[in-house]
């Protein structure tokens, strides 16, 4: 399968950094990974709330993306505590994360909600990153494509073709996240990221839906990003905390950057 010709690689950094951390993070991940060609490269960041405005500042916009945990499906209104499409545009956010599994499954939100988010924010003009995974039980009893493909097809409901150039899925099992996470199987992760790209391009045709990144993020290390990124239907990486630490992040960088555009090659010498 070809693969795209870009490698996407982010973070988010859920509840964790206040804004000094997040500054010293960015400016930290930008000196280490100034070298690397962005036109192959698309590093991301998803900071708090609080973090955005400082975070914009300290980095080069072409250099490192940022996105929002979460976002309300209206320009303004009474949403107390929520957060607006607009004010995110004002402090120059990129992407918007929607559907993690902790807003899913801890704060109850609903496929529809997702929905209503994805599209205000490719109204916006956002990059919308929809996260989608089943949890263990479900896994348990051999649901998951179901769960998945219920996921893309609510969530990404009356979104156009023309639209899904500005959208990337995440695909995190419920189950291999957060401290108590169990890694799945790089052949686990690449079987569902095929349900996800052939649902994708049910959705949107065999062009648009083949062109919409899919990441994988689910106790993403060291240890087994490599082993990850060199499958055919993952084209990038979704990481938790190991990325927290700018050196650790650079590191994995660098070993999953050359085996994704190798894999690329290969492909082309095989056909």
């Amino acid at each position: 399968m070809a693969r795209l010709d870009k490698l996407y690689l982010g973070t988010n950094t859920k509840m964790y950094k206040t804004i000094f951390d997040t500054v010293d993070f960015l400016t930290r991940l930008d000196t280490l990974t100034s070298d690397i060609d962005r036109e192959k490269l698309e590093l991301f960041v998803i900071p708090s709330f609080t973090s955005l405005e400082a975070a914009r500042k300290c980095i080069p916009a072409n250099k490192i993306s940022l996105g929002a945990q979460n976002m309300c499906w209206e320009d303004s209104g009474q949403f107390t505590g929520e957060i607006s499409p607009v004010m995110l545009r004002e402090v120059g956010v990129k992407i918007v994360e929607i559907g993690h599994s902790e807003r899913r499954h801890i704060l109850r939100e609903t496929d529809s909600e997702e929905n209503k988010k994805v599209l205000t924010a490719l109204s916006h003009g956002f990059t919308a990153l929809l996260c989608i995974g089943e949890t263990e039980e479900q896994k348990e009893l051999g649901m998951s494509d179901e769960v998945l493909r219920i996921q893309l097809k609510a969530g990404l409901h009356g979104v156009a073709p023309e639209q899904a150039e500005n959208l990337w899925v995440a695909y995190e099992p419920v189950w291999a996240i957060g401290v108590n996470g169990k890694p799945a199987s790089k052949e686990y992760a690449d079987e569902k990221h095929a349900v996800i790209k052939q649902t994708l391009t049910e959705l949107f045709g065999k062009e648009a839906g083949g062109d919409i990144p899919t990441l994988y993020g689910g106790s993403v290390n060291k240890e087994n990003a490599e082993g990850l990124i060199e499958m055919p239907h993952i084209d990038g990486l979704f990481i938790g905390r190991s990325a927290w630490d700018a050196k650790n992040f650079n590191e994995i960088i660098r070993r999953v950057f050359p085996l994704f555009f190798n894999r690329e090659d290969k492909e082309r010498e095989a056909m």
